[in-house]
């Protein structure tokens, strides 16, 4: 297996990882970069673009990256509420008139983000072109009851978290999330990173194709044969699991050109490894002077605000305000790690005690939805490294 780029004296165990996921873990293509206090220590690209192509993974190739688009999503807000644009203690409705029907008035913003809004599902899914409109999510969900009381218990919201921050973000700003992210993100940091893939991008060929594949069973985490009640969960058609990732029914195409081009905060994000890890970087400190969380914003995002039973999960989680901590189900780099997985490999996180900045995308999609065990053999890697003292 050919490994292109570099790493940096002393985290050689991120490489030797990333060799033995091509090897033993039914890699096809992918790449990692790592940053420490704001430096690029690690970056490293093997394989195919496609993962059922034979093309190489070329530096700056992206891939959609599913779920870790949730945490350059909850970015948005994060940053909203810094600048003094957005409360996060204000109802929803507040900013939205529309969402406080059906009885989600009690509804705050800081509920979209650590998952206790009580609107997981929609009782009417939308198809795939539907979420091809970026006014019916927040619409259906404007018309949705909440199955349980807002605020009283968590679950993730697998899509329609993506709607609510959108339409936020268009409410207080006038533009939508990907639109907001391209602006006040992507551009300072010079990030390959899109949320509604440009005509220009799509027709450079850069983002890859991607696909199922097989490989060992993970450890730890939400695992492809998990106990009963998981299991239970996910073959019920009327279980929150399911209907929860039923909100798009079915799921889309996410190689279909007209799925990458549109916008959808909790799944379609597109980015290089690079990008996800400089992101990353960027909220816990300076990159090239440059830094989207001040230090207060940086604790609210990794302050637990949701611990214990997922009501959708059916494991236990741990959630600060739009991203995952670091517990079983979710495992980082530390107990000071925020960030979030993509369901079947992606996944980028930050560690501001250790500085260090984590991104890692794959063509190839697991059957996992935390902890895939290829992106938790490169985060041993990194582990590894900082306790051989690099």
């Amino acid at each position: 297996m050919k490994v292109n780029g570099t790493v940096v004296e002393g985290f050689e165990p991120v490489r030797e990882a990333f060799v033995r996921n091509f090897e033993a873990l039914g890699e096809r293509g992918a790449a990692v970069s790592v940053y420490r206090d704001g430096q690029r220590v690690v970056d490293l690209w093997a394989g195919t673009r496609d993962v059922d192509g034979t093309e190489p993974w070329e530096r700056g190739t992206a891939q959609v990256v599913r779920s870790a688009t949730k945490g350059v999503a909850a970015a948005v807000l994060l940053m909203l509420h810094q600048r003094g644009e957005l409360d996060l203690d204000a109802p929803v409705g507040a900013y939205w008139p529309e969402f406080k029907a059906h009885g989600k008035e009690r509804v705050l913003v800081r509920h979209v983000l650590n998952h206790r809004a009580g609107l997981p599902v929609l009782d009417t899914p939308l198809t795939p072109a539907q979420a091809l409109d970026p006014a019916r999510g927040p619409e259906a969900v404007a018309t949705q009851a909440p199955v349980w009381e807002p605020g009283t218990d968590h679950g993730y919201h697998a899509l329609t978290y993506g709607w609510m921050v959108d339409e936020l973000t268009r409410r207080v700003t006038g533009r939508w999330a990907g639109e907001w992210i391209a602006a006040e993100l992507a551009a300072p940091l010079g990030l390959d990173l899109w949320l509604g893939l440009p005509e220009s991008e799509a027709a450079a060929g850069r983002v890859g194709r991607s696909g199922r594949v097989e490989g060992p069973e993970p450890v730890g985490g939400l695992r492809a044969r998990p106990k009963r009640s998981v299991t239970e969960a996910y073959a019920d058609p009327d279980s929150l699991t399911r209907r929860a990732f039923a909100a798009i029914s079915p799921f889309p195409d996410q190689n279909d050109p007209a799925h990458r081009a549109a916008a959808l905060p909790a799944t379609n994000g597109i980015a290089t490894a690079e990008a996800l890890a400089r992101f990353y970087a960027a909220l816990i400190g300076p990159v090239d002077g440059f830094r989207l969380f001040d230090a207060a914003t940086a604790r609210l995002a990794r302050a637990e605000e949701s611990a214990g039973p997922d009501r959708v999960l059916v494991v236990g989680t741990r959630f600060g305000l739009g991203y995952m901590l670091h517990g079983s189900a979710s495992p980082l780099l530390a107990a000071t790690s925020f960030g979030h997985p993509g369901r079947g490999g992606s996944l980028g996180f930050a560690d501001p005690d250790s500085g260090i900045a984590f991104g890692y995308v794959t063509n190839g999609f697991r059957r996992t939805v935390t902890a895939d065990p290829r992106a938790q053999a490169l985060v041993r890697g990194v582990r590894e490294s900082l306790t051989r003292g690099a």
